[in-house]
């Protein structure tokens, strides 16, 4: 073959793969709502910046009619490209070819770009839309997952892992995404799921349908497997760039700093909490009066929300955000809230991102469920997650800290670097009424009024412990401070602590109560 011929094969092979499984394969794809994997990639990352990686391997099974098949690129695109100019590692499966499905060529694929990003120091991102394993390769597709399992683990804590399901993500595939860093999901095109509607008929009798079992709301709001929702696929790449932009490319540098931006005036702190400590607010306010431009990218939004994680940025800098909801069950930390904060502190800690902590809890959810459930297992990951991290850690007390809540939620007992208090703060082992009708239970029986000696002895209880002197005066408050110093409070804070070195004991690692 002459040097033209050669030229000429080499652009008509190009076309071909680039073409993926075909015009009938991608009307149908397009049919279905969902964007081609090239047009992903494309949408995603900064125009022409697409370097692709392995456009002509092809699978090496010869099995079961595979060896007269010829599928494009092996069912996934992979490569690097930038997002806002900055590097990123990429890979998207082609559900046109072969429905996506994954074997030991597309699977090594996959390992290679990931193995790159790690080597390189960048974010790896991919884009699932696969039937799962390529039956005809039986063992060799599943050795192609354990593969990229295997490496999802070496990756976690290096470099941040993105995953994107963007159509089904079925059986054993669910797990790299479940072991990455963040999962965005858009409606009704994502699916993750162990098993199908068909066998879990078969195996309890139970009618489901697809969306029910898995669908991307079921995600967000129930299992908790997703961190981010989107209505449609443009709006979910609008996320991922927004998130990559809160964080570092790997742990081996701090996040980008972004030119500082004062909260919008339309957030006055000082109002945003009621006189009455009983009733709720939004504690979203209280970070948006703090952060800058008050932008807060909050994360896992639909799940446990009687706790809130997110990322924002105070003078620049890019900082974790973890709250107590007090209009989801007066935020209390619970099963799933637990879960929810400890695995975030650990991403912040892994990828030197400060922390900063807004208390309002009444302690852990009661209740024979959560007990089963097993809370005391769960409650204690958020202990360990704050106990671990060494990053700067800042907690503005804003006003119940009662309980083991007090303690979970980065208290000076766990090496908060800094403690504020607002002058609403209420530090306590309970509320005024519980604690009341424990300490006084015997004056409170044997009095001619018992309701009347009931509320003077809440009161005695509120005069001595609603508030944050009593802790102040024992230390674990560095400063009581008004509500419109916290924004400053933490800023100095955050200054002071730039340098912080926390020196640990030698081990392996350590073994949380997972």
């Amino acid at each position: 073959m002459n040097f033209m011929n050669r030229i000429v094969d080499f652009f008509s092979r190009k076309f071909t793969v680039a073409k993926g499984g075909g015009e009938k394969a991608i009307l149908k794809q397009k049919a279905s709502g969902k964007m081609t994997a090239r047009e992903r990639i494309a949408a995603l990352l900064d125009p022409e910046s697409f370097y692709e990686y392995d456009l002509f391997v092809e699978h090496n099974c010869h099995d079961f009619g595979m060896e007269s098949k010829d599928l494009a690129a092996d069912g996934v695109i992979t490569g690097s490209g930038t997002i806002a100019g900055r590097p990123v590692c990429i890979y998207a499966q082609d559900f046109t070819v072969a429905g996506g499905s994954l074997g030991f060529m597309h699977a090594r694929k996959i390992t290679k770009v990931m193995d790159h990003a790690v080597k390189m120091g960048i974010p790896i991102i991919g884009i699932n839309d696969s039937g799962g394993a390529r039956i005809q390769e039986g063992v060799n597709s599943l050795a192609g997952y354990g593969e990229i399992f295997y490496r999802n683990t070496l990756a976690s804590g290096v470099v941040p892992q993105i995953s994107v399901i963007l159509g089904p993500c079925a059986g054993g595939a669910v797990y790299s995404p479940a072991l990455t860093d963040f999962v965005f999901v858009v409606d009704q095109i994502s699916r993750m799921f162990i098993t199908g509607p068909e066998v879990v008929k078969t195996v309890v009798g139970e009618e489901i349908s697809m969306e029910e079992l898995g669908g991307a709301r079921v995600q967000v709001e129930t299992a908790g497997n997703a961190h981010f929702f989107a209505h449609s696929e443009d709006e979910c790449f609008d996320q991922i760039r927004r998130l990559v932009s809160f964080l570092p490319d790997s742990s081996r540098q701090k996040a980008a700093a972004a030119a500082p931006r004062p909260p919008k005036q339309s957030y006055k702190i000082e109002s945003l909490i009621p006189k009455d400590s009983k009733i709720p607010f939004d504690v979203r306010d209280i970070v948006r009066a703090v952060i800058d431009n008050s932008e807060f990218f909050e994360v896992q939004e639909y799940f446990a929300p009687n706790a809130i994680i997110g990322f924002g940025r105070i003078e620049g800098e890019t900082v974790g955000i973890i709250g107590n909801q007090a209009l989801v069950l007066a935020g209390v930390l619970d099963i799933d809230a637990s879960d929810k904060i400890a695995r975030f502190v650990r991403f912040c800690d892994a990828f030197n991102i400060p922390l900063v902590t807004f208390v309002d809890i009444p302690g852990y959810l009661p209740g024979s469920d959560q007990e089963h459930g097993g809370v005391i297992r769960h409650g204690a990951k958020v202990l360990y997650a704050y106990s671990e991290a060494t990053v700067p850690k800042i907690t503005v007390i804003l006003r119940k800290a009662y309980g083991g809540g007090y303690i979970a939620m980065c208290s000076h007992h766990l090496r908060a670097d800094f403690v504020f208090a607002w002058p609403t703060a209420e530090i306590a082992v309970m509320g005024p009424e519980g604690a009341a009708n424990i300490i006084f239970r015997n004056e409170i029986m044997s009095a001619e009024n018992p309701d009347e000696m009931r509320r003077l002895k809440i009161k005695e209880y509120t005069d001595k412990f609603a508030n944050p002197y009593v802790a102040a005066a024992n230390g674990y408050i560095d400063a009581i401070i008004p509500p419109q110093e916290t924004r400053a409070s933490i800023v100095r804070a955050l200054k002071i602590t730039r340098g912080k070195e926390d020196p640990r004991p030698s081990r392996k690692h350590g073994i949380p109560p997972f």
